[in-house]
């Protein structure tokens, strides 16, 4: 009988910057999308040699044709790469050229709409873990447009969890808890358990992902993580949102509507605290934005841009002493640099920040973060506030590196929503 072994739960902060991530190096690329084959809605995920396909939207606002190609990049748990060479992990070639495009018609903005279909059956990941889908101009890898990652998986694990409220006196009335266990298959030989790993994601957030390295309880191939100071996460509130599908009507969170012969501009009712404002659900997108249109027939290349104005208003109409406001979601990358950060107007005492984004509808917050650069992850207790019944979804991965093995598996994969308490 083996004996059963407590550790306490350790984690370590992702250790990966913005630039090997999901991000945009060329400010003429613009609405790029990455997500299961028809469901704008999902994150891409694919299993290991099956017939699973992703979607990739991308738009060129120089409006020519160009010769874009992309790759893939095997990454590690932390998203650091691998050693392996691209030919232990492409079959077929190493890029593929994306050959479907079209030039927008109706818009103002003029722009090119491109489309693949990933992976392509000459060129596809023949490994499972992380990987970095790298778009590039004319073949030429140093030409990078930009990346986003994608996950393969081949399932060697069985995963089960729940999302519960903590038991710390701290935390009990802002944060949620996950409770996770992992059976692996028999054919796995772990001899030790940092052959493990486990990634928790808050609405698929990598940014704020926890990265637990040893197992509460550990028992032959069982393995089970319940430590509330690792598995914990801010609740948040319920995304706000702006719809942008019409832009010949007003929608019902647009207080201005300008439209003129060459641009467009939409001003957004002004954002106020919710820190204190009594919690209610409304169904959100957990973050996301889609692109949509219901002005026209085709929203990837008959939706048009539209200058979006975004205005925060703080208490009292005063700056945050020591902190900046950031715009936070899927618009900006879940990332907070300069793109994101918001620009405090001391004569009307608003933070505002103003966004070139596509017809669609979008979900964002408000984060604050220390003015000086810290290690502090992104803070929604000022602007948003946390409520432990907010639905949120959380995403479970488990890795596994063999003895000698040179990347992360990733073996298991699993959704668990903080409502319906079940994948």
């Amino acid at each position: 009988m083996k004996q059963i072994l407590l550790f306490a739960v350790l984690s370590f902060p992702l250790a990966v910057s913005s630039q090997s991530g999901d991000h945009i190096y060329r400010s003429n690329i613009k609405s790029v999308k990455l997500h299961k084959a028809n469901d704008p809605y999902s994150y891409p995920v694919i299993r290991l040699n099956s017939v699973d396909d992703l979607d990739l939207y991308f738009d060129d606002l120089d409006a020519d044709i160009k010769n874009y190609y992309y790759t893939f990049q095997l990454c590690n748990a932390d998203w650091s790469p691998t050693d392996l060479k691209p030919f232990d992990y492409i079959k077929g070639f190493q890029t593929n050229r994306i050959t479907t495009y079209r030039n927008s018609s109706i818009a103002f903005t003029r722009y090119t709409n491109y489309y693949a279909r990933v992976p392509d059956r000459n060129c596809s990941p023949t490994r499972s873990g992380n990987y970095l889908l790298k778009v590039f101009l004319d073949n030429d890898t140093s030409k990078i447009a930009f990346t986003r990652r994608l996950l393969v998986v081949e399932t060697k694990a069985t995963i089960s969890g729940q999302v519960l409220q903590p038991f710390g006196g701290s935390i009990f009335r802002t944060h949620q808890k996950l409770q996770v266990s992992v059976n692996l298959n028999s054919t796995l030989n772990v001899f030790n358990q940092q052959d493990v790993k486990v990634v928790l994601l808050q609405n698929y957030i990598w940014p704020t992902a926890s990265y637990l390295l040893r197992p509460t309880i550990y028992r032959g191939n069982y393995f089970e993580y319940n430590d509330e100071s690792t598995t914990s996460f801010p609740a948040g509130k319920e995304w706000r949102w702006i719809d942008l599908r019409s832009i010949r009507l007003m929608s019902e969170r647009m207080q201005r509507l300008d439209k003129q012969p060459t641009r467009t501009d939409v001003y957004i009712n002004p954002d106020l605290e919710r820190g204190g404002q009594v919690y209610y659900y409304y169904r959100d997108v957990n973050g996301f934005y889609t692109i949509e249109t219901t002005d026209n027939v085709n929203p990837f290349w008959q939706s048009d841009y539209v200058y979006t104005h975004f205005t925060f208003v703080p208490p009292n109409n005063q700056q945050y002493p020591e902190r900046e406001v950031y715009l936070f979601g899927e618009l900006t990358n879940y990332a907070t640099n300069k793109d994101a950060k918001m620009e405090f107007n001391t004569e009307k005492g608003v933070y505002e920040k103003t966004l070139f984004l596509k017809q669609g509808f979008y979900n964002y917050s408000y984060v604050t973060l220390p003015a000086k650069k810290t290690n502090e992850p992104v803070n929604f207790e000022n602007t948003e506030g946390n409520y432990p019944n907010t639905e949120n979804v959380y995403l479970i991965l488990v890795y596994y590196r063999p003895f000698g093995g040179r990347s992360d598996e990733l073996i298991g994969f699993t959704l668990l929503n903080s409502l319906l308490q079940r994948p």
